[in-house]
């Protein structure tokens, strides 16, 4: 039994990141496990139900904007916490795996991810790991499968806010109709981000030509 750890939403400008353990015989879960960014999401649903049922663990640990936007940390630490954060929910002495790389050097971050464990295990680090490793790549549907269901409940409350991505128009959209309609950031969005900061230098100057 070994297990796979990998995360989604690490670079959205909107909402939180997730990262999911799944500890599992690779020969159980389902064939077309993979980096989740390559499965339809109505498929994902379905391998979200199919993998924990095959699994003999799961997990699936959260890091919100408030974390996110801590001066005093940075997105690779946030990674490995998210990591290790999932691990720990599933981990056990004497566990071993691999978890998908979040830094250029891998040995590092699973060095890193391995020592936010209180259990003994083995980490491996690899990069690209969704994409080789069933475990890894089922750990990738679960963790997008909750970022997904993170942004629609971000939706019920704000409407349309799109992927939550810099690059999607719509999220755009919503954050500058946002800032021009009640003056600040929403609460899900991290204002860290130059995403955030552009917003609002936006907005500022669309205010001061309008003297």
């Amino acid at each position: 039994m070994r297990f796979g750890v990998d995360e989604a939403g690490k670079g959205p400008v909107l909402g939180s990141m997730f990262a999911a353990a799944v500890v599992a015989e690779s020969a159980d879960l389902p064939a077309d496990v993979g980096d989740s960014k390559d499965i339809a999401p109505a498929r994902r649903e379905t391998l979200d139900a199919e993998i924990r049922a095959a699994a003999d663990a799961t997990a699936v640990a959260e890091i919100p904007v408030e974390r996110i936007d801590d001066p005093e940390t940075d997105m690779n630490s946030l990674t490995v916490a998210a990591h290790a954060e999932a691990l720990a929910g599933v981990a056990d002495d004497g566990l071993s795996g691999t978890v998908d790389a979040g830094d250029t050097d891998a040995a590092r971050f699973g060095r890193r991810v391995a020592d936010g464990v209180a259990a003994d295990v083995s980490v491996t680090a690899e990069h690209r790991a969704d994409e080789s490793d069933p475990l890894v790549g089922a750990a990738s549907v679960l963790a997008k499968v909750a970022r997904d269901a993170h942004v629609a409940s971000l939706a019920e409350t704000y409407g349309d806010v799109g992927s939550g991505y810099p690059s999607d128009p719509t999220t755009r959209a919503f954050l500058e109709d946002y800032v021009r309609e009640h003056g600040a950031l929403p609460d899900c969005a991290r204002r860290s981000w130059s995403t955030c900061d552009d917003v609002l230098a936006a907005a500022e100057q669309a205010t001061f030509g309008d003297f």
